[in-house]
């Protein structure tokens, strides 16, 4: 059974940080690329950040770019999201989820329950 787990969400204070993570099981973490997304309250989905599988490469919303960070622990099956410089516009729920394995079909997505984060102002 595929597993998603975030955790790390809460209170921050703008102009603060927080760091998310996701930790996966059930699947062959590395073979499968990652994201963020997040949905604020009365809005919809909206994409964060994403990463591939090997951390070849990382990619940004422009409304997080030069503030947040992905990375991921292939070893501890786990993607990360530091955020810094957190303003109020932040707060959502944020959800990691993952698409793969790559190189095959069929492909398959995965997502967790999400963790919230609330910047005050």
């Amino acid at each position: 059974q595929v597993q998603l787990v975030e955790s790390g969400g809460g209170l921050a204070q703008s102009g603060g940080s927080l760091r998310l993570s996701c930790a996966a099981s059930g699947i062959t973490f590395s073979r499968y690329a990652m994201t963020w997304t997040r949905q604020a309250p009365g809005k919809g989905l909206e994409w964060v950040s994403g990463i591939w599988g090997d951390s070849s490469d990382t990619y940004y919303a422009d409304t997080v770019k030069g503030r947040f960070t992905i990375s991921r622990d292939n070893a501890k099956k786990s993607i990360y999201l530091q955020m810094n410089n957190l303003k109020p516009q932040d707060t959502a729920i944020y959800t990691c989820a993952a698409y793969g394995p790559n190189r095959s079909f069929p492909l398959y997505n995965y997502h967790g329950q999400g963790t919230q984060v609330t910047v005050s102002s």
